[in-house]
């Protein structure tokens, strides 16, 4: 189904990525990002980044990279438009 771009910039605008983010990876403020252990590899030492003045996180040990609806998209394996629901 599509939606009208002006009603998905209205979700990007009104929800912080780091909102999003932080409900499956567990976030740490460092400056004017978050950080965090990637969802997408196995490691110990932090390399995921959340940019919500951006609105974008980005993985330095994978190469993944996106805002909400790409995260939502793949940790919720639905459209991401019901996965939005499912989380209030």
């Amino acid at each position: 189904m599509k939606y009208p771009k002006s009603y998905l910039e209205e979700i990007r605008q009104r929800l912080k990525v780091s909102d999003v983010v932080g409900s499956t990876v567990k976030l740490t403020k460092r400056g004017k990002e978050f950080v965090g252990l990637s969802p997408f590899t196995n490691e110990k030492t932090p390399s995921f980044t959340v940019n919500d003045e951006k609105g974008f996180y980005h993985c330095f040990s994978s190469g993944e990279h996106g805002g909400i609806f790409d995260f939502l998209t793949i940790f919720k394996s639905v459209d991401p438009i019901w996965a939005f629901s499912s989380n209030r």
